[in-house]
């Protein structure tokens, strides 16, 4: 796994992506230990999403088999995130402050 300076991840676990009248999301800060776990799940490995804008990802480089987002905050949902809305979703993004 790729060590990316003050790594921030989180994991989405969605249960109604989509805009619902009760949303069920949830979300939570996970560990890199927590993420090998999920990832060791055959059942339901989770989907790995990177929100590094393009510098810093050629700088630093990316965590193997993540999906790069187009856009830290303005990617299409349909386009970019998996079409099963009960699949765990990892985002991760560099804290640059």
């Amino acid at each position: 796994m790729t060590r990316i300076p003050h790594l921030a991840l989180g994991v989405l676990l969605a249960t109604g992506l989509a805009v619902a009248a009760v949303p069920k999301e949830k979300l939570r800060m996970i560990e890199v230990s927590d993420l090998e776990s999920m990832q060791k799940d055959s059942k339901s490995p989770p989907t790995l999403l990177d929100a590094n804008d393009a510098e810093f990802r050629q700088k630093n480089g990316v965590i193997p088999g993540a999906k790069l987002l187009s856009s830290f905050n303005r990617y299409d949902l349909a386009k970019e995130l998996p079409a099963d809305k009960n699949a765990p979703l990892v985002f991760y993004c560099a804290d640059r402050l």
